[in-house]
């Protein structure tokens, strides 16, 4: 069973950020989705610049570089 991370209140605050008046438990659920696969990406590509870099602790420095 997945463990989600994100709250669905969150997805729901930012799609009316984004300009939806109305949001639906199935949008939530699938931008919590999305979010949570792309930040599992930049989050191991993170990970693996730090390791290169012969350190343990992720730098704000890796997380952006991974996300380009």
């Amino acid at each position: 069973m997945k463990r989600d991370i994100l709250p669905l209140a969150a997805m729901e605050k930012l799609l009316k950020k984004c300009g939806a008046s109305r949001v639906s438990e199935d949008a939530k659920e699938a931008m919590r989705e999305v979010l949570q696969q792309m930040a599992e990406g930049v989050g191991n590509k993170a990970v693996t610049y730090a390791q290169h870099s012969g350190r343990k602790t992720v730098k704000s420095s890796d997380v952006k570089l991974a996300s380009k």
